[in-house]
């Protein structure tokens, strides 16, 4: 991992219905994401603790983020490395949970800006099921392959 560079981890929790796939998707919380959609969105990730393993941190923060543990195995499918060149180590996983019933978990950040004043976020602030198109659309462009690696490895 590069000096500085930060790593995560996070699951991409997908789900079959007939013959289609769809994935479940998040958007970050808080203002600066309040208005923006095409490319915002995410994995549910977060970052790993020094010298915690991927697929331990990929589990937590799942649940940290969605308010429900991931049961099951994960598949891995690698890594991909976003503009900011933060590392997301991911994995995938076969489920179904209810979007809507998602509770994340806060932070707290100086808003507005230069205001001296304190507030808190979810981390998260809506899931999602979409589509492969648009799962792909919807999430950071580093992101994006990783839909077409879930459907490849289940096509095979």
């Amino acid at each position: 991992m590069a000096k500085g560079k930060k790593t995560s981890a996070g699951v991409l929790l997908f789900r079959r219905t007939g013959a289609a796939v769809e994935f479940l998707i998040v958007h970050p919380g808080g203002p600066y994401w309040a208005q923006k959609d095409l490319g915002a969105w995410s994995v549910a990730k977060g970052e790993l603790d020094p010298g915690e393993d991927p697929e331990t941190a990929a589990r937590r923060e799942f649940e940290e983020e969605l308010g429900h543990p991931i049961a099951g195995p994960l598949t891995a499918l690698g890594d991909v490395v976003q503009k900011s060149g933060k590392r997301i180590i991911a994995f995938a996983a076969e489920g179904d949970l209810d979007a809507s019933a998602v509770v994340s978990n806060t932070f707290e950040m100086e808003w507005p800006y230069r205001s001296g004043q304190m507030q808190c976020f979810p981390e998260i602030d809506r899931a999602e099921w979409f589509d492969a198109d648009t799962a792909k659309a919807k999430l950071n462009p580093a992101q994006s392959p990783l839909i077409d690696r879930v459907l490849a490895f289940l096509s095979d």
